[in-house]
């Protein structure tokens, strides 16, 4: 990316990490850990990598991206409504009664191509997306974004095999790596090291990248498939609640509030950030 873009990317990351915090302590709601770990990842992914646009979020050639790990979607808002899929406004409805924007995403959102949430359903949707463009000759690409808790379940793995045996190179998981769960370290629930080399014996093409580093994103992500005939997939290393001191690396903040004190301490380290 040029300075430019760069620029652009880190204005939209700190906008969406303000979104999230304001949207969480609104809605009464939790998992912000999970939106700050991927706070980096979505502004690289939709203004340099993903064929979109906001004024026609259905066109048939668009790249579609999937959220896997739905539970952290105010992430996924944000950036939309910043970008202008829907009206900035929606995002102060966040989680509240009669508001359009629920806790967990929903496909009647523009820019939202499936609801999600209940983990392990996100690439095996990605799948069949990926095969019926294969099967009707279609360029288009399908990113999906999974967790750690994601690839616990069996379903992600069946997924896994079944896009290698077919060679889906039109589909990219991005694994947002932040080691920790609903309950703990993911080492101590299910240990998924290492990921990369499990990855890479299913045939996967398989890249690693500080997923806070924003032209590390754009670097990995610029050339894609990253083998023809396979599926690729990019562990993006990531800090759960990354971004506000007192979140980062600790896995309370999966579920925790935000008392208004803590909101104004947590915007206030966001906006000093460099």
């Amino acid at each position: 990316m040029n300075d430019e873009q760069l620029k652009t990317c880190r204005e939209l990351a700190k906008k969406v990490r303000i979104h999230c915090l304001k949207m969480v302590h609104k809605g009464k709601s939790g998992h912000i850990g999970s939106m700050l770990s991927m706070a980096d990842i979505l502004p690289v992914l939709y203004t340099q990598i993903l064929n979109t646009a906001p004024a026609s979020p259905k066109k048939p050639d668009r790249d579609r991206f999937i959220l896997s790990k739905g539970h952290g979607g105010a992430a996924l808002l944000a950036t939309l409504a910043e970008l202008g899929f829907f009206p900035l406004s929606w995002l102060d409805e966040y989680y509240c009664d009669n508001g359009k924007l629920s806790g967990h995403i929903s496909h009647h959102i523009p820019g939202v191509e499936f609801s999600t949430g209940s983990l392990g359903h996100g690439l095996p949707v990605a799948c069949g997306m990926a095969m019926a463009a294969k099967q009707a000759g279609k360029k288009h690409r399908i990113f999906c974004l999974v967790s750690d808790g994601d690839l616990d379940e069996g379903s992600s793995w069946e997924a896994v095999m079944l896009a290698a045996q077919h060679h889906w190179d039109n589909l990219v998981m991005l694994v947002d790596y932040n080691r920790l769960q609903a309950l703990g370290k993911s080492r101590d629930i299910i240990d998924l090291e290492s990921l990369k080399e499990k990855l890479e014996i299913f045939n996967w093409a398989v890249r690693e990248a500080d997923g806070h580093d924003q032209n590390a994103i754009f670097e990995v992500l610029r050339d894609l498939p990253l083998c023809n005939g396979k599926p690729s997939a990019v562990i993006f290393h990531t800090v759960k609640g990354k971004g506000v001191s007192f979140m980062e690396n600790n896995y309370k903040w999966h579920y925790g509030g935000l008392t208004d004190e803590l909101l104004a301490k947590a915007i206030k380290e966001v906006e000093a950030a460099k």
